[in-house]
């Protein structure tokens, strides 16, 4: 049987307020996205507005500083009584809103890091050499000449041609070989090249020097046509290295990029969507490893004076208040508040991610003086929670769709963690470091008579790594490594 009644109830719930749950989703906002996400809220809150920077004086340093210590919270001010002037019966709407969902429930939008098309990226890179502003705009004429594989095909003198018909403009060949000799040394590796020995000869040039790299130097200076129809013993006799350090050589430059625009091969959309913005820049400085968060065009944002002097105007009207005025001061109240939360978020975020970043570069630091992988150490999210004092989901938020410069490349910053696994003298060494050592045994085979499972486990075993065969098979498949009998050459 049925009963109908009242009844009350007692139980303790986790809400997160609008503030804290602004700050969550931007935790999550890469550094592109970032920009984009506070150009809407200047255009949705006339409460917040852009620091001019280029507007801005010493003595506007005392006025801002005044600003900040007045007016980072207009509504605390003793002399203007806002309980008294709205009453209890005109609760604004701002007020009411509460969010109903636990964390663990809401559905966050994660964004991906935006990319730009090849050529933008290449031509964006002009703006960081010393370049004076013609020259920059010779650089972008020849950026626009490159082709989707990365390649110039045009000579000097053509593209100085091409500069007097297009533009008008008198440049000589050596004055334009100058530039692009300074594209050429723009990221990836190997643009710019006019053909494939080039491209290649210019990607082993940004390397550490090392015996193999020197070597692989001289085949493809000198002995490029026979090392590309694969006549070996020729390149041997005509530089006279062995058979070793010609492997060695040969190991650098299969390594190496033949299309460096290849990355942007597809459809327009494709191309728009691969190249990314680092939130990170991570520099050796003398040994030591500088953190800096990448900013970019993010623009700096400051509570509107407008708005402030307003509620000001509000305090001293007081004696004067109408129902008008109550709902210019609900709603200029609404905006600060808004506004206010918006830049202590923004804050909050950087402060986070710079944390979390400067954590894992603690722990990582070898790898990010070196960029050897096998630097790398077992580190997982809870190990940076655990240094930075946030929650697990914090860090997860902070490693998602981010990116990190170093002088190595960009990486992800999920590549910097991954699990570990103990060798036979007890050491624990990262996942990494095995997925290499296991690529490298890939590509020293016979091809042959390439290594089945059971024989890579046991190569494993003779380096120290002692491995069941399903744990090298994930690896393996990890690693895109087909099977053996798949990479048996004839």
């Amino acid at each position: 049987m049925q009963s109908f009644g009242l009844q009350q109830q007692q139980k303790l719930q986790q809400k997160l307020s609008p503030a804290q749950i602004l700050v969550v989703r931007l935790l999550e906002v890469p550094t592109y996205e970032l920009g984009h996400r506070i150009n809407e809220e200047l255009q949705e809150n006339p409460a917040l507005e852009e620091v001019d920077k280029r507007m801005e004086t010493p003595a506007d340093d005392g006025y801002q500083q005044a600003e900040q210590d007045e007016y980072q919270n207009p509504l605390q001010n003793e002399d203007f009584d806002y309980d008294a002037y709205i009453q209890d019966d005109e609760i604004p709407d701002y007020k009411l809103y509460q969010r109903q969902n636990n964390v663990a429930d809401e559905t966050f939008d994660v964004p991906v890091s935006a990319g730009v098309s090849f050529l933008e990226y290449l031509k964006s890179q002009v703006y960081l050499t010393k370049m004076d502003k013609p020259d920059r705009h010779i650089a972008k004429f020849i950026i626009g000449n490159i082709d989707d594989n990365g390649y110039l095909r045009r000579t000097a003198d053509e593209l100085s041609d091409d500069l007097a018909f297009k533009e008008g403009l008198d440049v000589p060949p050596a004055k334009i070989q100058t530039i692009i000799s300074e594209i050429q040394r723009f990221d990836p590796p190997g643009v710019g090249a006019k053909d494939l020995q080039e491209c290649l000869l210019l990607q082993l040039r940004q390397l550490p020097a090392s015996p193999s790299v020197d070597t692989a130097i001289k085949v493809l200076t000198s002995a490029f046509d026979d090392f590309s129809k694969r006549h070996f013993d020729k390149v041997r006799q005509r530089l006279d290295i062995t058979e070793d350090q010609l492997k060695a050589a040969i190991q650098e430059i299969t390594r190496l990029n033949p299309k460096p625009g290849s990355a942007w091969t597809g459809t327009v959309y494709d191309r728009n969507q691969t190249t990314v913005i680092p939130d990170f820049i991570i520099e050796n400085e003398d040994g030591e490893v500088k953190v800096t968060l990448n900013t970019g065009d993010v623009p700096q944002l400051r509570i509107s004076r407008e708005y402030s002097d307003m509620m000001e105007d509000f305090s001293a009207n007081e004696a004067n208040r109408t129902s008008q005025m109550k709902d210019a001061v609900r709603f200029v109240k609404q905006k600060i508040d808004s506004a206010r939360w918006f830049i202590d978020a923004i804050e909050q975020r950087n402060e986070t991610l710079m944390r979390t970043m400067t954590a894992i570069v603690r722990r990582q630091k070898e790898f990010f003086l070196e960029g050897d992988i096998t630097y790398l150490k077992p580190m997982i999210l809870q190990d940076i929670a655990a240094d930075t004092g946030y929650d697990v989901s914090t860090i997860s938020r902070v490693s998602n769709s981010k990116y990190a410069q170093t002088d190595f490349g960009i990486f992800p910053l999920k590549y910097f963690f991954s699990e570990g696994l103990s060798n036979i003298e007890g050491e624990t060494v990262s996942t990494r470091e095995i997925k290499k050592i296991i690529q490298t045994i890939v590509t020293e085979e016979d091809k042959h008579k390439p290594l089945t499972d059971e024989q890579m486990v046991k190569a494993l075993a003779d380096k120290g790594y002692k491995l069941a065969r399903r744990t090298v098979v994930k690896y393996r498949e990890q690693l895109g490594i087909p099977v053996a009998r798949l990479r048996v050459k004839m």
